[in-house]
């Protein structure tokens, strides 16, 4: 067995025996450490082989001639990578924005909304830092009103009835923006965001163009479980990081917005896309040049990683190969077989609520008597099960099984917890 702690690759080639109808050869694409069973891939994900192999070939011709292969590969990399995100969320490649992970996402779109004096932002208690704080800056900058709701008392308890009509009372004649996430890090508590938008829809249905409540989605931890498209779920907006739950490169993420939503938007980062570098070289202001969406304009330019923002096609392939729906229903079918081991062991409080309608692939609960951060260093020194810690004020464990996990590691990592209370 190797070291505590230490990496223990596989294989580094992509496999020509891949079969994405095995969960076991699913598995084997990753260079997971063997003798742990990992819950956290969810923070910062592993590459998949093809992914592991796209991002050397990229690295390969960059540092052999970066500037040749910038000249050949950048507009078409792009490109590839925004046709291969459109074909995963139902959509066309002039809806997304290439960014760096949910963050940088959040604070570009956040950031750029368009405001009138009155106007405010409606957003929730559950949502995580990187939402509160964007929309801090934005009315920093700004003087624009942000107000924070809370949707349900308490997640293992909560409710659809309980969260739509928290929404529903939450919008008034000066709501132009409804920030939400759609699976909660805090507590692992998935909104019904169609329902939400259902909501969304009857109260703009006498609304003028401008007046409009735009339903803005923190999708992160939804992204790469649910198979639910942008379409389906009826928002304007989807902010994603693509190295969590799809598996993505690191330092990979997107913004897909509703065509006819994008205007509600100005990029507050230049874009390097060409249909706005060229007319620039020969005077012109790109903001008016036609064909130019904004959505790419909302792709911040710059130097990237690009060996792995042009590897994020393959993990797209990948997932597709494997498929939206069996993904979703296995991790689904892991996360159901942990809640219900936990809810039966004496001293567990469940804090994610039993449903798979109102949940993902988190799971969070406590401990009678023990520290969160205590119980994740005791499953890893007993067990070597890598968990973690909600980052908010509240803590609590967090797991979160994925298509990388088996039944029966579910299984250990109940016997683990059951030997600890």
């Amino acid at each position: 067995m190797a070291a505590a702690g230490a990496f223990a690759p596989r294989a580094t080639a992509a496999s020509a025996d891949f079969d994405p109808r095995s969960w076991t050869s699913v598995r084997a694409q990753f260079a997971l450490a063997e003798e742990e069973i990992n819950l956290a891939t969810f923070l910062l994900a592993p590459h998949p082989r093809p992914v592991v192999e796209a991002i050397e070939r990229h690295r390969r011709r960059l540092d052999a001639d970066a500037k040749r292969y910038l000249d050949e590969h950048e507009g078409v990399g792009e490109q590839r990578v925004r046709d291969a995100a459109a074909a995963y969320l139902g959509a066309s490649a002039g809806e997304v924005a290439l960014t760096g992970n949910t963050t940088t996402g959040l604070g570009a779109l956040y950031g750029g909304l368009r405001l009138r004096s009155g106007q405010e932002i409606v957003t929730t208690a559950h949502d995580f830092f990187s939402t509160h704080e964007s929309l801090r800056l934005r009315a920093l900058r700004t003087g624009a009103r942000v107000r924070r709701i809370t949707l349900y008392r308490s997640a293992r308890t909560a409710s659809v009835e309980e969260i739509v009509s928290a929404v529903r009372r939450s919008i008034r004649p000066a709501t132009r923006v409804l920030a939400v996430t759609w699976v909660h890090s805090s507590t692992g508590v998935k909104l019904p965001i169609a329902q939400i938008a259902a909501v969304v829809r009857r109260a703009n249905a006498q609304r003028k163009r401008a007046d409009r409540v735009l339903l803005c989605v923190d999708g992160v931890h939804g992204f790469g479980v649910e198979a639910a498209t942008p379409t389906r779920l009826g928002c304007d907006f989807l902010v994603s990081g693509c190295h969590k739950w799809l598996f993505g490169p690191r330092g990979t993420g997107l913004i897909w917005g509703r065509r006819e939503s994008w205007d509600a938007v100005t990029p507050i980062v230049p874009t390097f896309d060409g249909r706005a570098f060229g007319p620039w070289l020969r005077g012109e202001t790109p903001a008016t040049i036609p064909g130019l969406p904004r959505s790419a304009a909302m792709s911040p330019g710059g130097f990237h990683a690009f060996e792995h923002r042009w590897a994020l096609a393959e993990a797209f392939e990948f997932r597709r190969q494997i498929g939206s729906e069996r993904a979703a229903t296995r991790t689904h079918e892991l996360t159901t077989r942990l809640k219900q081991g936990l809810s039966t062991i004496r001293g567990i409080r469940l804090v994610t609520p039993m449903s798979p309608t109102l949940s993902s692939g988190l799971v969070c609960f406590e401990v009678d008597g023990r520290n969160p951060s205590q119980v994740v260093d005791s499953l890893y020194r007993s067990a070597r099960i890598v968990a973690s810690v909600t980052p908010y004020a509240r803590r609590y464990v967090r797991l979160g099984p994925s298509i990388l996990n088996s039944p029966a590691e579910i299984d250990r990592v109940l016997r683990a917890v059951r030997a600890l209370v």
